[in-house]
């Protein structure tokens, strides 16, 4: 059944199919239409990701340093970059595709691109700089563009007072604003982690004490932020006022009358203030002092007092002129306070101390102790032909395992003939000739270092012609006058044994006449 009003319309298979060219333009046509929508949709989801998906970097900086806020390059090199600041609509500094940079004026001398991608570089930075700045790259085949936001945060250390040597320094990391993953860490003038500093103590608020200072903590500190992979650096100058290092090693000089016994104390860092400005920190007084060595003669041990510093006005030293001490002129640009003596002899071994004292009580010392070597030769620097002469090398105590001597002979002499130690400090000649006589010197070392040395001169003689017949004249002088009173002797013991009577026996005698006893007249 068919419905009233509709009548079918029946075609042939040749009139429904389409023409082959009608065709083939209409699927190219829908093809660029398609090719289009695609190319618009994914400038527009571009868009949209880059103002609505980015995130801001943030980026730690100090007033007065540089920073870098770091774009990485595009795709293309040949873009339009735009920086702004804040929310200033005119760019501060813009590079086109050609290369070719555009400044603010206001902004001149502070602003650069890097050559290598487009981070921006910011010199000498102000209080003030411390905003956001936008990075906006364009470019034109095809068209996109992307921005990113820096927010740039101040980090500071607040300065401190000079200090003297000995003291605590302390010192603080402050950063506007910490997010989490922010970490502090310190380095020291030499660049080394304070993490690893026994002296130091490190707070988790950023602050830092380091136990008794020196001169070594003299210089620029620094506070490293690390945030999301960054590092940013705030630097604060020490200043620590404190004497020249002491000597690791005794100071060795030599026994001589044109020997120069220097020894340095200056300060390290002249202090940045004159001898008055600072009631904390003036000067208030030095000395040099010295202790004597237990082998240095009678006076071992006694404190004595070598120079006083006088404060004037003007300063000057009023030094000991028994000792023939030289101290240097004080001057405010160096402070040098060496101390200097000529002409060395045993009797300046010992321990030497310069002091400075300041106010409240503070002194800075340094002390350091003078081995003097010396040469001696017995019986005398005088021997004769065929005498045994030794000669000794001594500090005065015996050496340590890290000393040794060499003997040096005069050019006419050798130590292989005489069989002795070259290195040892005692040295024998057997049988003094005239070729051993000269400057025989003595060389004091140190692994490969030549400490000092000292010399002697040694007078070989031949014993004269008429000494000899003095000699002996006296000699037989002296036999004669020895057999002279021997022979008086023994004479003078034989008279008396033949004169003196023989005692314990009476002598009876026989008379021819013999008369009786009574009294008789004549």
């Amino acid at each position: 059944m068919g419905s009233k009003g509709f009548t079918p319309v029946t075609r042939s298979r040749a009139e429904t199919r389409p023409d082959r060219h009608t065709s083939h333009h209409y699927s190219s046509r829908r093809k660029y239409k398609m090719k289009c929508v695609s190319g618009f949709l994914s400038i527009v989801i571009a868009l949209f990701i880059s103002s609505t998906g980015a995130e801001d970097v943030v980026v730690y900086g100090q007033v007065g340093e540089t920073v870098t806020l770091p774009r990485s390059k595009w795709g293309s090199e040949r873009v339009l970059v735009q920086w702004f600041f804040g929310m200033d609509t005119q760019p501060l500094i813009t590079r086109n595709s050609h290369g070719r940079e555009t400044i603010d004026p206001v902004w001149k001398d502070r602003l650069s691109l890097s050559k290598t991608d487009f981070s921006l570089i910011i010199n000498n930075i102000r209080l003030e700089d411390f905003k956001s700045f936008k990075c906006e790259l364009k470019d034109f085949m095809p068209q996109t563009t992307t921005s990113v936001t820096f927010r740039l945060f101040r980090v500071s250390v607040q300065p401190v007072s000079p200090l003297l040597a000995g003291k605590n320094l302390n010192l603080k990391c402050d950063i506007e604003e910490i997010f989490k993953g922010t970490q502090r860490r310190w380095l020291s003038p030499q660049k080394q982690d304070l993490n690893e500093d026994k002296r130091a103590q490190i707070r988790n608020d950023g602050s830092l004490t380091v136990m008794s200072v020196t001169g070594q903590d003299h210089g620029e500190w620094t506070c490293v932020v690390t945030y999301q992979g960054r590092e940013a650096y705030a630097n604060t100058p020490v200043t620590v006022i404190d004497l020249s290092p002491a000597h690791p090693q005794p100071i060795y000089t030599s026994v001589s009358s044109l020997s120069l016994l220097h020894l340095p104390c200056f300060f390290s860092i002249p202090p940045p203030l004159s001898w008055s400005d600072s009631q904390e920190k003036s000067i208030q007084g030095g000395r040099w002092t010295f202790t004597p060595s237990p082998v240095a003669g009678s006076l071992t041990g006694v404190f004595q007092t070598l120079a006083n510093l006088s404060l004037g006005p003007p300063l000057a030293w009023v030094v000991n002129q028994k000792r023939g001490l030289d101290v240097s002129a004080l001057q405010k640009t160096n402070l040098n306070l060496s101390l200097s003596k000529k002409g060395v002899t045993e009797g300046d071994r010992g321990e030497y101390t310069c002091a400075v004292e300041f106010q409240r009580g503070d002194t800075l010392k340094r002390s350091m102790r003078v081995e003097v070597l010396q040469v001696f030769s017995s019986p005398a620097p005088v021997a004769f032909v065929g005498q045994e002469v030794n000669l000794t090398c001594t500090l005065g105590h015996p050496l340590t395992s890290d000393l040794k001597v060499k003997w040096i002979p005069p050019r006419q002499s050798s130590l292989l003939a005489l069989g002795s130690d070259p290195d040892s400090a005692h040295l024998t000649i057997p049988e003094a000739r005239d070729i051993n006589g000269g400057r025989w010197r003595c060389e004091l070392w140190r692994n490969k270092t030549k400490l000092t040395s000292v010399e002697i001169t040694l007078k070989i003689e031949r014993v004269p012609m008429d000494v000899w017949l003095l000699v002996t004249i006296c000699g037989a002088a002296v036999i004669f006058v020895l057999l002279l009173i021997l022979t008086v002797i023994l004479n003078r013991r034989h008279r008396q044994r033949v004169t003196m009577p023989r005692r314990g026996k009476r002598r009876i005698c026989r008379c021819k006449d013999p008369q009786p006893k009574g009294f008789y007249r004549n």
